[in-house]
């Protein structure tokens, strides 16, 4: 865990708990709902050319399916931003709460439904991938050094090219817990007990922001950066 950082407060270990998020539901995309991220979409964007070519185990539907909900994430979580500009911690809290909604409603339809039928399957795949791209863009909003919570091709190149950075190091590391983990609910016993484990972390990062962003006065981390 990277040291205290006051300039960005309870924002790093909040969005390193949104990495292990991350690696929990792309777990149970690629592993139950048709090889294809909700939440990486280079991935996505590589497995959607493979399967243009041809290759049997990757659906190009799929693929574009996640896209279009991450873009429609995206942008949502855009809009958020700008109606929210001059909190970091309102802005967390309100679209992690947005966040855990379509994740819980994911689980339950994993619950009720299953995830084997292409109806349930599509539309976990929008409900995850509608998640995961406002997470995002929001994140993107806070701009946080470091810690995109997603992406890991630059962070590892820098951690390597620049031979510093806890939190890039850290990003790493709790993606892979956040993978393992999926992996291993996903795997031994099953696809809603994983979705309800990123729902429990969402719930405990929407609760502990919202804590500690209503302190009086305002705390110099919630200003826009």
């Amino acid at each position: 865990m990277p040291t205290p950082d006051p300039e960005h407060g309870p924002l790093v270990p909040m969005l390193l708990v949104l990495t292990v998020v991350t690696g929990v539901v792309d777990a149970v995309s690629y592993l139950e709902l048709g090889h294809v991220f909700v939440a990486n979409m280079t991935g996505n964007v590589v497995f959607l050319g493979f399967a243009l070519a041809g290759a049997a185990s990757l659906s190009a539907t799929a693929s574009l399916a996640a896209l279009a909900a991450f873009v429609l994430g995206a942008l949502a979580g855009g809009h958020l931003a700008r109606r929210l500009p001059g909190h970091r911690g309102h802005l967390l809290t309100a679209a992690v709460a947005v966040q855990s909604a379509l994740v819980a409603a994911a689980t339950v339809l994993a619950a009720v439904a299953g995830h084997t039928s292409d109806p349930a399957r599509y539309t976990l795949i929008g409900l995850l991938g509608l998640a995961m791209g406002g997470q995002n863009a929001v994140v993107r909003a806070l701009k946080v050094p470091d810690l995109t919570t997603t992406v890991l091709t630059r962070t590892i190149t820098a951690l390597i090219a620049d031979r510093a950075g806890p939190r890039r190091l850290a990003s790493v590391v709790w993606m892979f817990v956040g993978a393992l983990l999926g992996a291993l609910l996903v795997l031994r016993v099953g696809v809603p007990v994983a979705l309800a484990l990123a729902l429990a972390l969402l719930l405990a990062v929407a609760a502990l922001t919202h804590q500690a962003g209503k302190r009086t006065p305002t705390p110099a981390w919630t200003r826009p950066r």
